[in-house]
């Protein structure tokens, strides 16, 4: 959808820049983009900015959730937006240059439990058609994170489709929460923290690895079957 849009909604400025309707910007990123200065940026093709997640009014800051270091500023004619059904990014070529921001971007929703389940409980079925997707091959994949130059995004993306993967259903999800919790730190985010990466590290991936299961159980591994599935329990079309 935010392709679709950058290729068809004529935009004339040569920076795009890509905010989702929960987040905002802090000052100290505000006044550090208006001070960029066009030397600077000369021969730049991108920009990474810090991202803070907010969870109930808490910042999630341990487990190695801060900072997520994204590219979220690029030259339109230069960077492009992964076609995935989840967790795209921003990519731009491998030797392109890139500075990175020490201000922050905030993701804070603040629609309540309910609305996270469900918008998380879509997010699975999102994520569970990638993952279909990449066992099977059954469509092309769109690797440009991977084919791109190194930063944070592509070592995690590396980690999760070439290490994660490997682990069996389920038991991935409770090594995952463990990860995160205990080794990363997570219990120092206190009460909420738990909640967070509860709910993020190991109900949303066991989540995930359900409707994986369940698709591989019905079609039993046919990809003809798993093709009609994905369409009609899910409204999920691979093309």
């Amino acid at each position: 959808q935010f392709q679709w849009a950058i290729d068809n909604c004529g935009f004339e400025n040569d920076w795009l820049m890509r905010m989702d309707a929960d987040e905002y910007l802090e000052p100290n990123l505000i006044d550090e983009i208006s001070k960029i200065e066009q030397g600077r940026v000369s021969g730049i093709d991108g920009i990474y900015i810090r991202r803070k997640v907010f969870f109930q009014g808490k910042w999630i800051k341990y487990g190695g959730f801060y900072p997520q270091t994204l590219l979220r500023i690029w030259r339109k004619n230069v960077g492009h937006i992964e076609q995935r059904w989840m967790d795209e990014h921003i990519v731009i070529g491998p030797d392109s240059k890139a500075l990175t921001l020490k201000g922050n971007i905030v993701d804070d929703n603040k629609k309540g439990i309910t609305f996270w389940i469900e918008k998380h409980n879509s997010y699975a079925t999102r994520e569970m058609a990638d993952s279909i997707n990449q066992k099977y091959a059954i469509t092309k994949k769109n690797s440009g994170l991977k084919d791109g130059g190194l930063s944070q995004a592509k070592l995690k993306r590396v980690l999760k489709e070439d290490f994660y993967t490997i682990f069996p259903l389920s038991l991935r999800s409770f090594l995952y929460f463990i990860y995160r919790y205990i080794f990363r730190c997570g219990f120092l985010d206190g009460g909420k923290g738990f909640l967070w990466h509860f709910m993020q590290g190991f109900w949303y991936r066991l989540l995930v690895d359900i409707k994986i299961s369940e698709i591989e159980k019905k079609s039993d591994g046919d990809v003809a079957k798993i093709i009609k599935y994905l369409k009609d329990d899910y409204g999920v079309v691979l093309t």
